[in-house]
């Protein structure tokens, strides 16, 4: 006897979701057993994604060497590691000073990076230094610590540790960057500079290195939202409803624990490129491909309104 069109399909999806929640549990594991053993250099482990890319990586065996520019940060996250792990399943991490802001100290931290354990498997480049100003009010200072940060730091490393994984044959390396190295917004001027000369370096670098056997991935997010937003209080002002809604779409990004699992998941299956954004900026980014003047326009119009509210109170 047939089943009713109202109850197979309810069952159909009780079905697909089971199945979802089945293999996104298998790739979890499977992506936890990839990296154990191997070890894996966490640029900015103090900040919200690198902790928990920390943990994440932890929890499945690998040999992590933190980086961050605050001794006592690291030492914190140190502590949450060895406390809440099983020593016979994980490793004690290593912790090394990294201040892209002082290129100076680059080679010493390539040194100090490297004989951690004599080599490195995967690199995951996540500092970051954000910026939001006019373009006339950034100083040429701010523009050079901009870049060193979201730049020449991370490629610098990235030079020092590609011999290493050239006379192996192996590594990967992940570029976590913003979807701003795609597509710039207004007053998002040296870093969206800084993210799309980063994005240019990272894409060169994975032809030139293919065939060592090294890998390359970049991951490209909206904002990290570590919280939910506080709702505004009072009248809104009066703005261009397209801009706003664009601009709502934009600002609502992902969080570090979502951005954890996405980088983990492209460690395992080697993805060389990864949008991780909400449908309006994936829009914006074939708008400016295929219809840059309307992309213009409605950014143009976000811009006249910011600065038009800021007048206004």
């Amino acid at each position: 006897m047939a089943l009713p069109s109202v109850v197979v399909l309810p069952l159909l999806i009780v079905v697909a979701a089971g199945v979802y929640y089945i293999y996104n549990e298998v790739i979890h594991f499977m992506s936890q057993s990839i990296v154990r053993n191997k070890v894996v250099v966490i640029t900015d482990a103090v900040s919200g994604l690198g902790t928990e890319c920390a943990h994440l990586f932890h929890k499945g065996g690998a040999r992590l060497i933190l980086c961050g520019n605050t001794w006592d940060k690291l030492e914190s996250l140190y502590d949450q590691l060895t406390n809440d792990s099983d020593p016979s399943q994980t490793f004690a991490p290593k912790l090394v000073i990294v201040d892209f802001s002082d290129m100076d100290s680059m080679e010493d931290v390539v040194s100090e990076v490297v004989d951690c354990y004599g080599c490195v498997d995967v690199l995951i480049s996540n500092s970051s230094m954000k910026l939001k100003a006019p373009v006339q009010s950034v100083s040429l200072e701010m523009d050079r610590n901009i870049m060193d940060i979201n730049y020449f730091g991370p490629s610098t490393l990235a030079k020092g540790i590609i011999p290493t994984m050239i006379s192996r044959r192996s590594g990967h390396i992940v570029l976590v960057n913003s979807i701003q190295g795609r597509l710039a917004v207004p007053f998002r001027s040296s870093y969206s500079a800084s993210k799309h000369a980063v994005q240019a370096f990272f894409d060169c670098l994975r032809a030139e290195v293919k065939e060592y056997g090294i890998e390359v991935s970049t991951i490209s997010h909206t904002f990290i939202n570590a919280s939910e937003p506080p709702p505004e209080e009072g009248p809104a002002p009066k703005t261009n409803v397209v801009a706003a809604f664009i601009r709502s779409q934009w600002v609502h990004g992902v969080s570090p624990s979502v951005l954890a699992n996405e980088i983990m998941q492209t460690v395992n299956r080697k993805r060389k490129e990864v949008v991780l954004a909400h449908p309006i900026p994936r829009v914006a980014l074939y708008l400016r491909s295929l219809f840059p003047s309307f992309l213009f326009a409605v950014l143009a119009a976000g811009a006249k309104d910011s600065v038009l509210n800021e007048q206004m109170q």
